[in-house]
């Protein structure tokens, strides 16, 4: 997949099949959008695009209401790591300020979609909405293609287990520590990334070596107080271990994760965690720490897992 920070440098796309969007988690509904994407792109001998933006629209636009509380299920790094799994050619990511918002679906469909990409089909999902106001749909699309010659598919609703995916279901889930149903509607397993860390050892009394890990994105969404089952990555090491998500009565809240086997991750280098399953909720501390025996066990159960 090559990726383009902007539209200046990404140079011919052969027959390009395109899509835009947020894209925040890439779930279920994102990834089958994408299959199609990919489908028609090789059938029409042609180039899958994504085009995306960063940071997310209503941050820039409403940072004050809708945007201020918003939290990301993906930064943008995590993004680039799911969607080099999906079989994308090319990710054009677009930097989103207010200026960029004034563009009108027609200035934008004519400068990028038409002039720039030259694009030869255009998939949208299920009541998609673009450009400035949001003025831009299928049926606005449709029109304009017609004149200038592409093609616009679109793709119904998804549905998992009779309920709509959405970012939005996706983030009630993990704000809850419903990661396994997180996971189901992202259909990959949520995570995170992010430089591992010296830790202030909020576990050291206990005799548990534990590490820090870096959150680069301030907005990024993490799962609430608990202890969670993961699985560590990095270079080509694939390791079982445990995530605490502890009270701290001094800084609110304290992230840090054990590994099992004593593998020592590496220091100031990218690691990504993968969360499976929440062993242990809020209501364990009590707003403290536990024993230690307690916390022994919960790591002992969480090795017996099977992930």
């Amino acid at each position: 997949m090559k990726i383009h920070y902007g539209l200046d440098n990404i140079g011919k796309v052969k027959n390009a099949v395109v899509t835009t969007g947020s894209f925040d988690g890439i779930h279920m509904g994102h990834k089958v959008i994408l299959r199609r994407l990919n489908i028609l792109a090789a059938e029409m001998d042609g180039e899958s695009v994504l085009i995306t933006f960063y940071p997310h629209p209503r941050k820039v636009l409403y940072p004050e209401t809708k945007g201020k509380e918003l939290k990301m299920i993906s930064s943008q790094k995590e993004k680039i790591r799911v969607l080099e799994e999906t079989g994308l050619d090319h990710l054009v990511i677009i930097e989103f300020t207010r200026e960029f918002s004034k563009v009108s679906s027609e200035q934008f469909i004519m400068d990028v979609l038409v002039e720039k990409l030259k694009a030869k089909l255009v998939i949208v999902g299920f009541n998609h909405y673009f450009g400035h106001n949001r003025e831009g749909n299928f049926d606005f699309l449709r029109k304009l293609g017609e004149e200038h010659g592409f093609e616009v598919e679109e793709i119904p609703e998804q549905d998992i287990q009779n309920e709509t995916v959405s970012s939005t279901k996706i983030r009630k889930a993990l704000t809850e520590g419903n990661i396994q149903r997180a996971n189901a509607y992202l259909n990959h397993i949520y995570l995170i990334i992010g430089k591992c860390e010296a830790c202030k050892q909020p576990l050291k009394d206990f005799d548990i070596e534990t590490h820090g890990i870096e959150i680069e994105e301030s907005e990024k969404l993490i799962p609430p107080i608990g202890i969670y089952a993961i699985n560590a990555e990095w270079d080509e090491e694939h390791i079982r271990g445990v995530f605490f998500h502890l009270p701290d009565h001094i800084n609110g809240t304290h992230l840090c994760f054990k590994l099992f086997d004593n593998i020592e991750p590496p220091k100031e280098q990218d690691i990504t965690l993968y969360f499976h399953k929440r062993i242990r909720d809020a209501s364990f501390f009590n707003g403290s720490l536990p024993e230690k025996k307690s916390i022994i066990q919960v790591m002992e159960e969480t090795m017996e897992l099977i992930y």
